[in-house]
């Protein structure tokens, strides 16, 4: 019987390190888009390109909960 062939690259072979190689930035610009509903935070660098984000929604934020504005102002 013939042996199968290995695939190459394939997600499932083992990685040979856990994590990327940490790299040196010696300088970052900070990007914030805030809206109504979720904050975006972006760090790149210099020349624009993407080194990591994240939201508020995903780091588990649901925001302040307080009353609406009809329950509010009693006795109007």
């Amino acid at each position: 019987m013939a042996k199968p062939i290995p695939k190459v690259g394939s997600r499932r072979s083992g990685r040979s390190s856990a994590r990327k190689s940490a790299r040196r930035i010696p300088k970052g610009v900070i990007h914030v888009q805030a809206s109504f509903n979720n904050t975006i935070v972006t760090v790149t660098d210099v020349r624009g390109r993407v080194i990591s984000w994240s939201s508020a929604g995903t780091c588990g934020f649901k925001g302040t909960r307080r009353g609406t504005h009809m329950f509010s102002q009693k006795g109007k």
